[in-house]
């Protein structure tokens, strides 16, 4: 942010408040390319905003000022500059439902404090798609005012040339292209009267006091209802297990009915449509921002829209047919490169490893010696009973067991505690290798789960390679 613009938001904070700003703190950037800055004097603290792009920010300030009018939790625009470059917000704090998400996991799991949270914005999201939608003023919207076949080609071409082509994923553009042509034929055939989010995930949702409120919406547009439930449930680093998933989406399909009539079934064939939809977007900017800008924080949320693609993909049953696009996108669920790619280019690698003390600790590869062994045995085993047994910790009902039944929550925030302690110094000290293991009885249900549980907060947390091996699944 340049001096002039600090100087036009120090300007309208003087108009709104009657007082100079003590302090303006520019805030991290994040996935666009607008620049925040929190500004206070004394107990007032307000958001400022800049973004060049003033056909956006005329969609936001309207949709904000007729949100609020609708009760609608949303910040209020306090002022804004004459050519709506530069405006002031209400400051909604800094915790937002993925921070919270990542924080209360790490102690207990994908507990039911969290579905409570994503309950709360499942109850608003139909109030702002149906009523809202029947009264806000659409010829604002930017770029379209609606979800139309020509936005969906814009995504689906975006995940080709930005993902998968720099991915170096193989496919027949005719035949794909043919695909693409069917498959948005398809979804324009779901009712598409309502306000569409567009980019409703855990990041542009805050916590604060108790409730939750709705920020960079103004790329909303009419469309389907399933696009932005889809947005939320299918979040890549939100990780939402999905049975969790599936619980939701009954509540939500719960709330949308005292206010909407619904065909569940036709609503859930048009809802995975969407789901696929909303992950080759959020393909195409991963591409876009990691493997063309170089801005690799991106690229480590591939591994996890990865999973969500495999797991959508045994779960399809679609009217019309889509051979190429499917089998290019089992092509890039099940790629190794696309695998590992948000995982490299570190100077600390840390080897996770469960096994079964049955045979014995795993040995340190690296030659270094140390790291750590944490057993696993102490913890309530769901491997000793029988729906259990031909499952592993990487499995949901495993999950769910050890998030829910077991000892296992506890047990992940002290291990993650120690971890932690010796990445930061190894990272500060320039170390290169940290061998993490867990053991079981059989190395199968609660050291697989431990495992995947560190890996995962790591990647999310540090700079690191992770390499995780599960040596009893082979």
């Amino acid at each position: 942010m340049n001096q002039k613009v600090k100087n036009i938001l120090l300007q309208l904070f003087k108009q709104y408040c009657g007082r100079e700003a003590g302090s303006l703190e520019m805030l991290p950037l994040s996935g666009s390319y607008r620049e925040y800055a929190r500004m206070k004097a004394g107990e007032i603290s307000v958001i400022g905003a800049f973004n060049s792009d003033i056909s956006e920010n005329l969609a936001f300030l309207s949709f904000s000022r007729d949100f609020r009018k609708m009760g609608i939790p949303v910040p209020e625009i306090f002022a804004q500059s004459e050519d709506a470059t530069v405006y002031l917000q209400e400051d909604l704090g800094n915790i937002t439902l993925f921070d919270f998400l990542s924080q209360t996991r790490s102690s207990e799991g994908f507990s039911k404090t969290i579905i409570d949270e994503f309950k709360k914005v499942l109850t608003i999201l139909p109030t702002i798609q149906v009523t809202a939608g029947q009264q806000l003023d659409f010829s604002v919207c930017y770029p379209r005012n609606e979800f139309d076949k020509q936005s969906m080609m814009w995504d689906l071409n975006y995940f080709k040339y930005y993902f998968l082509k720099l991915a170096k994923i193989p496919f027949n553009e005719q035949k794909l292209e043919d695909d693409f042509q069917k498959f948005t034929d398809y979804l324009l055939s779901a009712d598409s009267r309502y306000f569409m989010y567009r980019d409703f995930q855990s990041r542009n949702i805050m916590l604060k006091d108790g409730g939750v409120f709705f920020i960079d919406y103004q790329g909303g547009r009419r469309g389907a209802l399933q696009y932005d439930l889809a947005s939320l449930l299918y979040d890549g680093k939100a990780d939402i297990p999905q049975s969790v998933r599936d619980e939701l989406f009954e509540f939500y399909l719960d709330e949308l009915e005292k206010i909407l009539p619904v065909d569940r079934y036709e609503f859930m064939r048009f809802y995975k449509g969407f789901v696929l939809i909303r992950i080759m977007q959020a393909m195409g900017a991963y591409g876009f921002r990691g493997f063309y800008e170089k801005k690799e924080h991106f690229l480590k949320s591939i591994p996890f829209a990865l999973d969500n693609l495999e797991n959508l993909l045994k779960r399809l049953d679609f009217p019309v047919e889509f051979p190429e696009l499917i089998q290019v996108l089992d092509l890039v669920a099940h790629s190794t490169f696309l695998r590992s790619i948000g995982r490299r280019e570190h100077t600390l690698t840390v080897l996770i490893t469960s096994f079964s003390y049955k045979r014995g600790i795993p040995s340190d590869p690296s030659g270094n010696g140390g790291g750590y062994v944490f057993d696993c045995r102490a913890i309530h085993n769901p491997g000793r009973y029988a729906e259990y047994k031909q499952l592993t910790g990487k499995d949901e009902p495993v999950q769910q067991f050890l998030e829910e039944k077991s000892e296992m929550p506890g047990f992940i925030q002290a291990v993650t505690g120690l971890v932690e302690q010796s990445v930061k110094v190894y990272i500060e000290r320039g170390f290169t290798h940290l061998a993490v293991n867990f053991g079981c009885t059989g190395g199968m249900h609660r050291s697989v789960y431990a495992a995947e549980k560190l890996a995962t907060h790591l990647m999310n947390n540090f700079p690191v390679n992770i390499e995780l091996f599960h040596r009893e699944l082979g």
